[in-house]
């Protein structure tokens, strides 16, 4: 396992542990980094219960409640697809926050001209708020996903904190 993505696991964990919360993962291009890296350091069952990788649209839909209507008008690779990934995440496990990332790690990016290294993510709060972000990472398909959960671990850290 990635010793820096470890870390940056350990520090969200203990923010969790401290607040009192739990958070799933609902992963596509990810394909479980997120969950890998949050399992992975000590006292992980105090705040992470479960993940989901939904790789497909069928599964991002019959898994985790994403509208079929939302993936054709907008794709799995957009802000609206992966709210309701982390929302549906949420609300299948009863957690506090929901974490999910979607996009195009590479080498192609979508057929609608998406680059690849286009990621975008989102985090339905404990308060029911749902925060988005899209990102662009440079690299190969790889290096793209690290990058996206550094990014997915970090900023989860810096919304707990505000």
């Amino acid at each position: 396992m990635d010793e820096e993505l470890t870390g940056l696991a350990s520090q969200l964990g203990a923010i969790l542990i401290h607040k009192g919360l739990s958070v799933t993962t609902a992963e596509s291009c990810t394909s479980g980094w997120v969950g890998a890296s949050l399992a992975a350091v000590n006292e992980s069952s105090r705040f992470y219960t479960s993940g989901f990788i939904t790789y497909s649209d069928r599964s991002k839909q019959r898994v985790l409640g994403v509208s079929l209507t939302t993936l054709n008008r907008y794709s799995a690779v957009s802000e609206a697809a992966v709210s309701e990934m982390a929302c549906g995440a949420k609300k299948i496990t009863g957690d506090d926050i929901g974490l999910a990332v979607s996009g195009y790690a590479g080498p192609q990016g979508g057929d609608d001209g998406t680059p690849a290294g286009t990621i975008w993510f989102a985090w339905c709060l404990q308060d029911e708020s749902v925060r988005t972000c899209k990102r662009v990472f440079d690299g190969e398909a790889e290096e793209v996903v690290r990058k996206a959960v550094k990014f997915s671990l970090c900023e989860l850290s810096r919304l707990l904190e505000e």
